[in-house]
């Protein structure tokens, strides 16, 4: 059985089965393994980690632990409490929008690929060459989030750390339209979106792309790309204070266990905290060499839950609000038995969105698109409801070609 623990109750010969915590935050080779020594819980908490989920059945067992079932119960129902009275319209459908940012996309790709580049053969930084795409990403953002953030999606592994940085600069901009900022901030936090991985161009290739898990050394080597990226900002012309926060904190932590100052809660800007909630979400959503992608619906939740200790509890409400329980793109199933993506959130209860039927579960073939709203009864296009999410590749789904 799984059961969450402590990590001051874990002992030599429990079998840790998910160490509860974002990839980039430990470097062991895997989350599942049979503890073995006192020297592997030192490690453990000496990398922040809090509580984690054991199998009893594959190691000893804590009796009176809760088990994963009942944690992600009360989870789903704080999850629906929260977005249950988000209301946003979108001025623009996503269909008419995904051309547009689908533009905007391959030429932020391309700046900061080539702004990389660039910082490796020793040029330095220029925000007025970041300014006048991130300008086009906080429009199309205006105009439909969900368009640009859905592409963002999809990573091609060679190319993973630019395409990360873009991803993380519009997820930002997506971010603090639930804040009231001053005029102009929504693009400074933007420029430090697309920046904040630009010190890992001083970090080894043989580290960056490691397929298995960094030794201790290692690990230091690439939590040093935070300090690489506020030496070569500050070294660069017109890059603000708001910007720089995001690169110097997006891997400090809530409870003062992230790097590379340990920074705890309110030492951190409001820009820096975002931006460690933003870093870690698309990085878990992600394939890499070493790491399958985790389901954007679980991420949700995993994230919500190590909002106990990691991130503020209350950006991360606002930021499952932003995003939504079932991001745009998402595979569910519904209670027919049918298999749909979710293709719009904005305007209704998050928890019953608008959808596109592909895929018949019960006959096992592909069926007629149809779009079914869920926030309507039968007889009014709705009359279904979604009963949990799906991976798209157990069903050989490419939702993009659907929305």
């Amino acid at each position: 059985m799984i059961k969450k623990i402590s990590v001051k109750q874990l002992k030599p010969g429990m079998f840790v089965h998910d160490m509860n915590c974002g990839w980039m935050d430990h470097p062991f080779l895997t989350d599942s393994f049979k503890v073995r020594s006192d020297k592997d819980i030192e490690r453990m908490i000496g990398y922040g980690i809090g509580e984690l989920y054991i199998d009893s059945d594959r190691g000893l067992d804590v009796v009176d632990a809760v088990t994963q079932a009942e944690v992600q119960s009360g989870i789903t129902r704080q999850l629906e409490v929260e977005v249950q009275s988000v209301r946003q319209i979108a001025p623009v459908s996503l269909h008419e929008e995904m051309a547009r940012a689908t533009l905007v996309l391959a030429e932020a790709n391309k700046i900061i690929g080539e702004l990389m580049l660039g910082v490796r053969q020793g040029r330095q930084i220029e925000q007025e060459q970041v300014d006048p795409v991130v300008q086009q990403m906080s429009e199309s953002i205006l105009r439909n989030k969900d368009a640009l953030l859905s592409l963002c999606r999809i990573k091609e592994k060679d190319n993973y750390t630019f395409l990360h940085s873009v991803s993380v600069g519009a997820l930002l901009m997506c971010f603090t339209r639930a804040f009231d900022l001053k005029p102009g901030d929504m693009q400074l936090v933007g420029v430090g979106g697309m920046l904040h991985d630009i010190g890992k161009t001083m970090v080894p290739d043989r580290i960056l792309n490691k397929a298995g898990g960094l030794t201790d050394d290692e690990f230091l080597t690439m939590q040093m790309h935070v300090v690489h990226g506020q030496n070569i900002l500050s070294d660069s012309r017109g890059i603000s204070q708001t910007s720089f926060d995001v690169v110097a904190q997006h891997h400090e932590r809530y409870d003062g266990s992230g790097y590379p100052l340990k920074l705890k809660a309110s030492e951190m800007s409001i820009y820096g905290q975002m931006a460690s909630i933003v870093d870690v979400y698309d990085a878990i959503t992600s394939d890499r060499c070493y790491r399958k992608a985790m389901d954007p619906t679980v991420a949700i939740r995993k994230m919500f839950e190590w909002s106990k200790t990691h991130f503020d509890p209350e950006l991360i409400r606002i930021f499952v609000r932003t995003i939504g329980i079932y991001p745009v793109g998402t595979l569910v199933m519904l209670e027919s038995g049918k298999v749909a993506i979710v293709i719009n959130q904005d305007g209704r209860d998050l928890t019953r969105p608008l959808v596109r039927a592909v895929f018949d579960s019960v006959r096992c073939c592909y069926i007629s698109p149809q779009d079914i709203d869920l926030s309507k009864p039968l007889g009014q296009g709705g009359g279904d409801r979604i009963v949990s999410h799906e991976a798209a590749s157990s069903w050989n789904i490419d939702a993009q070609q659907f929305l």
